[in-house]
């Protein structure tokens, strides 16, 4: 049995809102008989960072952990990161988007009302701002009245959007697409593709190969911090989620709802969830003609495909296409990728946010 050393602070869902340094590095020790083809670091080690490399005795005392290593791709990875999915629509980013500034509009309506005498009495504001308007047997603040409902613009942009997202997708459970028919062969950072065959409703349009880091098993990093279940949970994690999962930020316990939009029942969730750890090669257009297209990774060379409890590397290939009633999609398959390099040491992990709206996953 060959032993390694693990250490991982992972994003949390808002990591933008949390000092890496403040969230603890997570380290152990794992026994397994699979070979590590790269030895690797990304990242810096008080900020968000991955390490994964033999183990050297100094005296230390690190937990050990049980878990599988493999080659191939995990099963929830196969489950939620594989075949075709639905763009979220365009309005959830146009909503997030005015949520700061309708608020800013709501504050100084209401600072604005609240020092109305003095600002009358200054001069600064005219009779037509101040006052307020009588409906029955109460008065609402003029300036109130009008900024309230543009407060509520962004949930009003975000209902429609879900409900749009939802119609896309009942249509999509009731046709269902066929998965194109591609030829993969695989090079060291890079992939040649053929297209041999694409449904007819639908048309690709450009395609890139990514590579990323799934979130750690919720399980395994209470273990190693010492913590249980029922006790406080980690630093960027929630308390424990429902036993029924619709996304793989559920595994860490931080998705909190708001990774993907608003999703329909069925055997698998229909919205490709962002990876907020992500890297990725240059969006290579898609000819109609049946020509080999070559993808590259990103410009940094990452680790070979390898998976743990833990840490996981990633890589997958992701086309984007559009059906003819112009809902756009995503076509995503897993790839074993290989790496030449022993040792691999990347100065910065790519993080991005957890949402889907936001991300470019």
């Amino acid at each position: 049995m060959k032993r390694y050393i693990q250490r991982i602070r992972y994003p949390p869902f808002e990591y933008s809102h949390m000092n890496a340094n403040k969230v603890p590095l997570v380290e152990v020790i794992v026994e397994t008989e699979c070979d590590l083809e790269n030895e690797f670091k990304i990242g810096k080690e008080d900020s968000w960072y991955i390490e994964w490399s033999k183990y050297i005795d100094n005296g230390k005392r690190i937990p050990k952990i049980d878990c599988e290593v493999k080659k191939e791709v995990l099963p929830f990875l196969m489950r939620t990161r594989n075949g075709w999915y639905i763009s979220p629509d365009p309005l959830h980013l146009t909503s997030r988007k005015i949520i700061t500034p309708t608020v800013i509009i709501l504050i100084l309506s209401i600072l604005i009302h609240a020092t109305e005498p003095g600002l009358l009495e200054l001069g600064i504001i005219s009779n037509s701002f101040a006052g307020s308007y009588r409906f029955g047997p109460l008065d609402y603040p003029k300036l109130l009245l009008f900024s309230f409902p543009i407060f509520l613009l962004p949930l009003l942009i975000r209902m429609i959007a879900n409900m749009r997202d939802i119609s896309r997708q009942n249509d999509f459970v009731r046709n269902p697409l066929k998965p194109p028919e591609i030829e993969i062969e695989k090079n060291v950072n890079s992939i040649d593709i053929i297209i041999k065959d694409v449904p007819n409703d639908i048309e690709l349009k450009k395609a890139r190969l990514q590579v990323g880091v799934a979130v750690p098993e919720r399980e395994k990093i209470l273990q190693a911090l010492g913590r249980g279940e029922g006790g406080q949970p980690a630093p960027g994690m929630s308390t424990k989620p429902p036993e029924k999962r619709i996304s793989t930020g559920d595994e860490m316990g931080t998705g909190v709802g708001e990774a993907t939009p608003m999703v329909v029942p069925h055997r698998r969730i229909l919205m490709l969830e962002s990876l907020r750890v992500l890297d990725f090669g240059q969006w290579v257009d898609i000819n109609s003609n049946k020509e080999k297209i070559k993808l590259f990774g990103p410009e940094d060379n990452w680790p070979s495909s390898i998976y743990s409890s833990l840490i996981t590397i990633h890589w997958e290939l992701i086309i984007d296409a559009i059906k003819k009633d112009g809902t756009k999609m995503k076509w995503v398959r897993p790839v074993i990728m290989k790496s030449n390099k022993k040792s691999i040491i990347l100065p910065k992990l790519p993080v991005r946010s957890g949402r889907i709206e936001m991300a470019d996953y």
